[in-house]
């Protein structure tokens, strides 16, 4: 008779809560209900393998699954989302910074922060005045390694880099999408770890030399105020 090791245990338990987990991003990602087939081809795993996780999930108000039979966020979700904001201050501190910038003329202004080892979030967003936007809205799940963002992301949170290594400040062009751009600004925490990101992105036609400079110069003050507003401290200049 085989017996299951705690290691082995213990590997399963790590192996659920990962696949779990991808349920939840899955279906986050998602501006509306999803249905159990994109589900299954969202994250490759079995009817069967979801909907075991899925009943955990809903006990915990992670998921709920809609009369249609489609399934969303749950409640839970949410209170995890006001309890980041309320710990730290991130939308009271930062969407006043987003909107100062767009009200100075600047493309799209966002704040990303981490969401997992593939994915950066935008937690925040304002469109510019422009009549041409690149789309992005709160909640998108983007790529952890493409993008002015992401690559500052990668660096300090990942490879863990310092600021004289990682930059105060990235470019991209046409990474993530080949039609747009970005510029942007890491923001630093009560604990010195970069806690997000601050970009401003829109079609790379409009990234002129000009005007990658002057947003360069606007993306890292308003990363520098919000790092001062978070309870952070703004590298010193090297």
């Amino acid at each position: 008779m085989s017996r299951t090791t705690p290691q082995e245990s213990a590997s399963d338990g790590v192996a659920a809560v990962e696949r779990a987990l991808a349920i939840v991003a899955a279906i986050a990602q998602r501006a509306e209900p999803i249905s159990l087939a994109d589900l299954s081809r969202a994250t490759g795993f079995y009817k069967s393998t979801l909907l075991r996780l899925i009943a955990s999930l809903e006990r915990a108000a992670l998921v709920v699954r809609r009369a249609d039979g489609r399934y969303a966020l749950g409640p839970y979700a949410h209170t995890l989302g006001r309890a980041f904001e309320a710990t730290y201050g991130i939308s009271e501190t930062i969407l006043p910074l987003l909107q100062g910038l767009v009200d100075k003329g600047t493309e799209s202004a966002s704040f990303h922060v981490y969401h997992d080892a593939h994915y950066r979030v935008c937690l925040l967003r304002v469109d510019s005045h422009h009549s041409t936007l690149d789309r992005i809205r709160p909640g998108d799940l983007l790529p952890l390694d493409k993008g002015a963002a992401g690559r500052l992301l990668t660096a300090y949170l990942v490879q863990g880099l310092p600021p004289s290594q990682a930059g105060l400040v990235l470019t991209s062009m046409g990474e993530r999408d080949p039609n747009c751009a970005a510029v942007a600004s890491p923001v630093f925490g009560p604990d010195g770890g970069m806690c997000g990101a601050i970009s401003l992105s829109g079609p790379k036609e409009r990234f002129t030399p000009a005007a990658i400079k002057k947003m360069s110069k606007l993306v890292q003050e308003s990363a520098a105020a919000a790092t001062q507003g978070l309870g952070g401290r703004w590298p010193a200049a090297r």
